[in-house]
Protein backbone atom coordinates (compact mmCIF):
# COMPACT_ATOMS: atom_id res chain seq x y z
CA UNK A 1 0.00 0.00 0.00
CA UNK A 2 1.35 3.43 -0.96
CA UNK A 3 1.72 6.39 1.34
CA UNK A 4 -1.20 8.08 -0.47
CA UNK A 5 -3.43 5.06 0.12
CA UNK A 6 -2.54 4.98 3.79
CA UNK A 7 -3.28 8.70 4.10
CA UNK A 8 -6.60 8.18 2.35
CA UNK A 9 -7.61 5.36 4.68
CA UNK A 10 -6.45 7.27 7.76
CA UNK A 11 -8.41 10.41 6.93
CA UNK A 12 -11.44 8.85 5.29
CA UNK A 13 -11.16 10.49 1.89
CA UNK A 14 -8.92 11.33 -0.99
CA UNK A 15 -5.45 12.37 0.07
CA UNK A 16 -5.50 15.09 -2.60
CA UNK A 17 -8.99 16.52 -2.26
CA UNK A 18 -9.78 15.68 1.34
CA UNK A 19 -6.63 16.91 3.00
CA UNK A 20 -4.89 20.24 2.65
CA UNK A 21 -1.83 20.78 4.86
CA UNK A 22 -3.20 18.13 7.20
CA UNK A 23 -6.60 19.80 7.61
CA UNK A 24 -9.63 18.09 6.10
CA UNK A 25 -11.60 20.08 3.56
CA UNK A 26 -14.73 20.05 5.73
CA UNK A 27 -13.08 22.03 8.55
CA UNK A 28 -14.14 25.34 7.02
CA UNK A 29 -17.71 24.09 6.82
CA UNK A 30 -17.59 22.94 10.43
CA UNK A 31 -16.15 26.29 11.49
CA UNK A 32 -18.97 28.15 9.72
CA UNK A 33 -21.53 25.88 11.41
CA UNK A 34 -19.87 26.56 14.77
CA UNK A 35 -20.19 30.30 14.18
CA UNK A 36 -23.83 29.93 13.13
CA UNK A 37 -24.98 27.87 16.09
CA UNK A 38 -22.93 29.43 18.90
CA UNK A 39 -23.71 32.98 20.05
CA UNK A 40 -20.32 33.30 21.76
CA UNK A 41 -18.57 32.33 18.55
CA UNK A 42 -20.56 34.96 16.64
CA UNK A 43 -19.60 37.63 19.18
CA UNK A 44 -15.95 36.59 19.07
CA UNK A 45 -15.86 36.58 15.27
CA UNK A 46 -17.50 40.02 15.13
CA UNK A 47 -15.06 41.50 17.64
CA UNK A 48 -12.04 40.03 15.85
CA UNK A 49 -13.34 41.31 12.50
CA UNK A 50 -13.93 44.83 13.84
CA UNK A 51 -10.55 44.87 15.56
CA UNK A 52 -8.76 43.71 12.42
CA UNK A 53 -10.55 46.15 10.13
CA UNK A 54 -10.03 49.13 12.43
CA UNK A 55 -6.34 48.28 12.70
CA UNK A 56 -5.75 47.68 8.99
CA UNK A 57 -7.73 50.69 7.79
CA UNK A 58 -6.86 53.08 10.62
CA UNK A 59 -5.34 55.71 8.28
CA UNK A 60 -8.64 55.88 6.37
CA UNK A 61 -11.02 55.50 9.32
CA UNK A 62 -9.33 57.66 11.96
CA UNK A 63 -10.86 61.17 11.88
CA UNK A 64 -7.62 62.96 12.80
CA UNK A 65 -3.86 62.59 12.93
CA UNK A 66 -3.18 60.74 16.21
CA UNK A 67 -0.18 62.99 16.92
CA UNK A 68 -1.92 66.29 16.16
CA UNK A 69 -2.41 68.54 19.21
CA UNK A 70 -5.18 70.65 17.73
CA UNK A 71 -7.90 70.38 20.36
CA UNK A 72 -8.47 71.54 23.91
CA UNK A 73 -6.91 69.31 26.53
CA UNK A 74 -8.92 66.83 28.62
CA UNK A 75 -12.18 67.23 26.70
CA UNK A 76 -14.63 64.59 28.02
CA UNK A 77 -16.28 62.06 25.67
CA UNK A 78 -19.28 63.32 23.73
CA UNK A 79 -20.72 61.19 20.90
CA UNK A 80 -22.06 64.30 19.16
CA UNK A 81 -18.84 66.32 19.31
CA UNK A 82 -15.77 66.40 17.09
CA UNK A 83 -14.07 64.15 19.65
CA UNK A 84 -16.56 61.37 20.49
CA UNK A 85 -14.10 59.69 22.90
CA UNK A 86 -12.61 62.92 24.22
CA UNK A 87 -9.04 64.21 24.13
CA UNK A 88 -5.93 63.51 26.18
CA UNK A 89 -3.67 65.80 28.20
CA UNK A 90 -2.01 67.07 24.99
CA UNK A 91 -5.23 67.83 23.11
CA UNK A 92 -5.00 64.78 20.86
CA UNK A 93 -8.10 62.93 19.67
CA UNK A 94 -8.47 59.73 21.69
CA UNK A 95 -10.50 57.86 19.05
CA UNK A 96 -7.77 58.36 16.44
CA UNK A 97 -5.07 57.29 18.87
CA UNK A 98 -7.12 54.24 19.81
CA UNK A 99 -7.44 53.18 16.15
CA UNK A 100 -3.74 53.61 15.47
CA UNK A 101 -2.96 51.82 18.73
CA UNK A 102 -4.93 48.83 17.42
CA UNK A 103 -2.42 48.58 14.55
CA UNK A 104 0.48 48.22 16.97
CA UNK A 105 -1.41 45.70 19.09
CA UNK A 106 -2.34 43.60 16.05
CA UNK A 107 1.15 43.76 14.53
CA UNK A 108 2.94 42.91 17.77
CA UNK A 109 0.41 40.20 18.63
CA UNK A 110 0.65 38.41 15.30
CA UNK A 111 4.39 39.01 14.89
CA UNK A 112 5.31 37.86 18.37
CA UNK A 113 3.22 34.69 18.22
CA UNK A 114 4.54 33.91 14.74
CA UNK A 115 8.11 34.27 15.99
CA UNK A 116 7.46 32.02 18.99
CA UNK A 117 5.48 29.51 16.91
CA UNK A 118 8.10 29.06 14.19
CA UNK A 119 10.95 28.39 16.63
CA UNK A 120 8.85 26.41 19.10
CA UNK A 121 7.25 24.19 16.46
CA UNK A 122 10.64 23.39 14.92
CA UNK A 123 11.97 22.39 18.33
CA UNK A 124 8.91 20.26 19.04
CA UNK A 125 8.99 18.56 15.63
CA UNK A 126 12.62 17.46 15.88
CA UNK A 127 12.42 16.58 19.58
CA UNK A 128 9.30 14.46 19.13
CA UNK A 129 10.39 12.78 15.90
CA UNK A 130 13.94 11.81 16.82
CA UNK A 131 13.50 11.24 20.56
CA UNK A 132 16.47 10.02 22.56
CA UNK A 133 19.25 12.43 23.41
CA UNK A 134 18.00 15.01 20.87
CA UNK A 135 14.65 15.08 22.64
CA UNK A 136 16.33 15.35 26.04
CA UNK A 137 18.64 18.15 24.94
CA UNK A 138 15.97 20.25 23.26
CA UNK A 139 13.29 19.78 25.90
CA UNK A 140 15.67 20.52 28.78
CA UNK A 141 16.40 23.84 27.09
CA UNK A 142 12.63 24.38 26.86
CA UNK A 143 12.29 23.52 30.56
CA UNK A 144 14.81 26.23 31.41
CA UNK A 145 12.76 28.76 29.44
CA UNK A 146 9.61 27.50 31.14
CA UNK A 147 11.09 28.24 34.57
CA UNK A 148 11.24 32.01 33.97
CA UNK A 149 8.10 34.19 34.07
CA UNK A 150 7.33 35.68 30.65
CA UNK A 151 7.34 39.23 32.01
CA UNK A 152 10.81 38.80 33.46
CA UNK A 153 12.10 37.46 30.12
CA UNK A 154 10.48 40.28 28.18
CA UNK A 155 11.79 43.00 30.49
CA UNK A 156 15.27 41.50 30.36
CA UNK A 157 15.31 41.38 26.56
CA UNK A 158 13.95 44.91 26.20
CA UNK A 159 16.49 46.15 28.72
CA UNK A 160 19.32 44.52 26.74
CA UNK A 161 18.27 45.46 23.20
CA UNK A 162 16.30 48.62 23.93
CA UNK A 163 12.80 49.78 23.09
CA UNK A 164 11.32 49.53 19.63
CA UNK A 165 8.69 47.64 17.68
CA UNK A 166 10.90 44.72 16.61
CA UNK A 167 12.55 44.35 20.01
CA UNK A 168 9.19 44.22 21.78
CA UNK A 169 7.87 41.71 19.23
CA UNK A 170 10.85 39.39 19.76
CA UNK A 171 10.76 39.86 23.53
CA UNK A 172 7.10 38.88 23.73
CA UNK A 173 7.43 36.06 21.19
CA UNK A 174 10.43 34.55 22.97
CA UNK A 175 8.20 33.78 25.95
CA UNK A 176 5.92 31.56 23.79
CA UNK A 177 8.58 29.32 22.27
CA UNK A 178 8.32 26.76 25.08
CA UNK A 179 4.53 26.51 24.84
CA UNK A 180 4.55 25.77 21.12
CA UNK A 181 7.47 23.36 21.52
CA UNK A 182 5.62 21.31 24.13
CA UNK A 183 2.40 21.16 22.13
CA UNK A 184 4.15 20.24 18.87
CA UNK A 185 6.24 17.56 20.57
CA UNK A 186 3.17 15.99 22.17
CA UNK A 187 1.41 15.80 18.82
CA UNK A 188 4.47 14.34 17.06
CA UNK A 189 4.95 11.61 19.66
CA UNK A 190 1.57 10.16 18.63
CA UNK A 191 1.81 10.87 14.91
CA UNK A 192 5.24 9.31 14.39
CA UNK A 193 3.78 5.87 15.18
CA UNK A 194 0.94 6.14 12.66
CA UNK A 195 0.83 3.82 9.65
CA UNK A 196 1.35 6.52 7.06
CA UNK A 197 4.51 7.69 8.86
CA UNK A 198 5.87 4.16 8.97
CA UNK A 199 4.98 3.71 5.31
CA UNK A 200 6.85 6.90 4.42
CA UNK A 201 9.94 5.51 6.12
CA UNK A 202 9.59 2.17 4.36
CA UNK A 203 9.59 3.78 0.90
CA UNK A 204 12.83 5.56 1.67
CA UNK A 205 11.76 9.17 2.29
CA UNK A 206 14.32 11.34 4.05
CA UNK A 207 13.68 12.39 7.64
CA UNK A 208 13.11 16.04 6.73
CA UNK A 209 10.57 14.97 4.09
CA UNK A 210 8.69 12.85 6.60
CA UNK A 211 8.77 15.61 9.22
CA UNK A 212 7.52 18.40 6.98
CA UNK A 213 5.33 16.44 4.55
CA UNK A 214 3.78 13.73 6.73
CA UNK A 215 4.15 14.71 10.40
CA UNK A 216 3.86 18.49 10.51
CA UNK A 217 0.65 18.79 8.41
CA UNK A 218 -1.16 16.61 10.94
CA UNK A 219 -0.21 18.85 13.88
CA UNK A 220 -1.62 22.02 12.33
CA UNK A 221 -5.14 21.99 13.84
CA UNK A 222 -4.20 22.29 17.55
CA UNK A 223 -1.37 24.67 16.69
CA UNK A 224 -3.78 27.03 14.94
CA UNK A 225 -5.99 27.09 18.03
CA UNK A 226 -2.99 27.79 20.25
CA UNK A 227 -1.80 30.50 17.86
CA UNK A 228 -5.16 32.27 18.15
CA UNK A 229 -5.27 32.09 21.95
CA UNK A 230 -1.69 33.27 22.28
CA UNK A 231 -2.36 36.26 20.03
CA UNK A 232 -4.66 37.56 22.76
CA UNK A 233 -1.94 36.96 25.34
CA UNK A 234 0.60 38.76 23.18
CA UNK A 235 -1.67 41.81 22.95
CA UNK A 236 -1.91 41.82 26.73
CA UNK A 237 1.87 41.42 27.00
CA UNK A 238 2.55 44.35 24.68
CA UNK A 239 0.06 46.48 26.59
CA UNK A 240 1.75 45.55 29.86
CA UNK A 241 5.20 46.48 28.58
CA UNK A 242 3.93 49.75 27.11
CA UNK A 243 2.14 50.55 30.36
CA UNK A 244 5.44 50.06 32.21
CA UNK A 245 7.25 52.26 29.69
CA UNK A 246 9.15 49.34 28.13
CA UNK A 247 7.21 48.98 24.90
CA UNK A 248 7.65 50.73 21.58
CA UNK A 249 8.76 54.36 21.40
CA UNK A 250 6.87 56.54 23.91
CA UNK A 251 5.53 58.78 21.13
CA UNK A 252 3.88 55.82 19.34
CA UNK A 253 0.16 55.47 20.19
CA UNK A 254 -0.44 52.07 21.77
CA UNK A 255 -3.19 50.90 24.06
CA UNK A 256 -0.81 50.16 26.91
CA UNK A 257 0.84 53.57 26.55
CA UNK A 258 -2.57 55.25 26.65
CA UNK A 259 -3.30 53.43 29.89
CA UNK A 260 -0.01 54.63 31.33
CA UNK A 261 -0.49 58.21 30.20
CA UNK A 262 -3.88 58.38 31.86
CA UNK A 263 -2.65 57.31 35.29
CA UNK A 264 -1.88 60.85 36.38
CA UNK A 265 -5.31 62.12 35.28
CA UNK A 266 -7.52 59.26 36.46
CA UNK A 267 -9.50 61.47 38.85
CA UNK A 268 -10.14 64.30 36.39
CA UNK A 269 -9.97 62.54 32.99
CA UNK A 270 -10.97 58.93 33.57
CA UNK A 271 -11.57 58.27 29.86
CA UNK A 272 -7.87 58.40 28.95
CA UNK A 273 -7.23 55.14 30.82
CA UNK A 274 -10.67 53.55 31.04
CA UNK A 275 -11.51 53.56 27.31
CA UNK A 276 -8.22 51.89 26.18
CA UNK A 277 -8.63 49.43 29.05
CA UNK A 278 -12.09 48.51 27.82
CA UNK A 279 -10.73 48.14 24.27
CA UNK A 280 -8.05 45.72 25.49
CA UNK A 281 -10.55 43.73 27.55
CA UNK A 282 -13.11 43.44 24.73
CA UNK A 283 -10.49 42.54 22.11
CA UNK A 284 -8.87 39.85 24.24
CA UNK A 285 -12.29 38.43 25.12
CA UNK A 286 -13.27 38.38 21.44
CA UNK A 287 -10.07 36.61 20.38
CA UNK A 288 -10.54 34.00 23.12
CA UNK A 289 -14.12 33.37 22.01
CA UNK A 290 -12.92 33.10 18.42
CA UNK A 291 -10.26 30.62 19.56
CA UNK A 292 -12.92 28.53 21.29
CA UNK A 293 -14.85 28.39 18.02
CA UNK A 294 -11.75 27.20 16.19
CA UNK A 295 -11.17 24.53 18.83
CA UNK A 296 -14.75 23.29 18.46
CA UNK A 297 -14.37 23.14 14.67
CA UNK A 298 -11.10 21.20 14.85
CA UNK A 299 -12.30 18.86 17.62
CA UNK A 300 -13.48 15.77 15.72
CA UNK A 301 -14.68 14.03 18.88
CA UNK A 302 -16.80 16.97 19.95
CA UNK A 303 -18.49 17.25 16.56
CA UNK A 304 -19.12 13.53 16.48
CA UNK A 305 -17.18 13.00 13.26
CA UNK A 306 -14.57 10.36 12.54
Amino acid sequence: MSVSDLVESAFGGSSESGKTFGIRSDLLERFIKTIQRDLRAKIGFLIVALFGLSAIFAPMLAPYDPMSQQFSILVPPDPLSANPLGTDSFGRDLLSRLMYGARISLAVGLGAVTFGAVIGILIGLFAGYYGGYIDDLLMRAVDVMWAFPWLLIAIMLVAIFGQGFWNVMVAVGFAYIDDFARLARGEVLAIREEEYTMAAKSVGLEDYEIIFEEVFPNTVAPLIVQFTIFTARAILAESTLSFLGLGVKPTTPTWGALLGQGRGFITQAWWISIIPGIAIMVTVLGINLFGDALRDAFDVKETGET
